[in-house]
């Protein structure tokens, strides 16, 4: 059996250290601010990005095109390996497209490989969550086509459920509606977003002020997972720890030994969500 490599993007918006640990490559989206071209995971540090934001600054986002997807998967197939990669959610990006479009074309040049590319219809630490499970289970032994049908028939129980301090940067970005966006404009009006089946995010509520808002999101994962065993929970945050580690504490206040990883949002999804954006992943029933 021949090995294979677990790729992905940018966005799962996992620490670089475990993806290095790991020897997962990554394909790399890239965002522009203040004129300044940077590669997600790379250049300005979190907080330094909003920093930015804060002040003004208007970034925007650059998906993967087929030449880099390329580039990245074949030097993987010249190696004599195979390639199992985990894609960005195609209702958010064109990358999964490109990476697709260029999996496609290296079938040709290289027949006796193995070369799926998987849509994850997730975003952030979602798209993280289940790149963990595809790694673990690569550590336990898994077949590439195991590990391919697990994350098919297994990525629409990846739930997100998201708040964010308004949908300005979501609207401007194409995400979400102007109709929609004026949510975030109501004063004190916090809204309240998870991504669907398609991998599209869509506004589900809203809470008037920020606890209740945070407190809904974990209210959601309750509902979504009952009956389900949370062996890992994931917390992202646009640089505001402290409301990241209060949704923490609640969730600990049901499951005390959970393990629960806390990291910031990537530059890439950030420049989407603004400041001030906290979301959890979990594996539920549903989304």
């Amino acid at each position: 059996m021949r090995e294979f490599v677990i790729t992905t993007d940018s966005t799962v918006d996992l620490p670089k250290e475990y993806m290095q640990g790991k020897g997962v490559p990554v394909i790399s989206l890239s965002y522009i601010i203040d004129g300044i071209t940077y590669k997600d995971m790379e250049g300005l540090s979190s907080k330094e990005f909003f920093d930015k934001v804060r002040n003004g600054s208007m970034p925007t986002t650059s998906q993967v095109n087929p030449e880099q997807a390329r580039e990245v998967f074949e030097s993987i197939l010249a190696s004599g390996k195979d390639i199992l990669h985990l894609g960005f959610s195609s209702g958010l990006s064109g990358s999964y497209n490109s990476e697709n479009l260029a999996g496609e074309a290296l079938k040709e040049k290289y027949p006796e490989a193995k070369i799926y590319v998987i849509d994850s219809l997730c975003a952030s630490m979602g798209q993280g969550l289940l790149l963990r499970q595809m790694v673990t289970q690569k550590e336990q032994g898994k077949s590439i086509e195991e590990i391919h049908t697990w994350t098919q028939e297994n990525k629409y129980k990846v739930c997100h459920t998201v708040t964010v301090d308004d949908l300005n940067h979501l609207h401007r970005g194409g995400r979400v509606s102007k109709a929609t966006a004026v949510l975030g404009s109501l004063v004190k009006i916090k809204p309240i977003i998870y991504v669907s089946d398609a991998g599209k995010l869509e506004v589900v509520g809203k809470e008037r002020g920020r606890k209740k808002a945070l407190h809904k999101i974990v209210e959601m994962m309750w509902e979504n997972s009952e009956g389900c065993e949370h062996d890992e929970i994931m917390i992202t945050h646009g640089d505001c720890i402290e409301e990241a580690q209060y949704v923490e504490n609640i969730i600990k206040e049901k499951l005390p030994s959970v393990h629960v990883l806390i990291q910031p949002i990537g530059s890439v999804i950030g420049s989407h969500t603004g400041a001030g954006v906290v979301a959890v992943f979990y594996m539920g029933n549903k989304r």
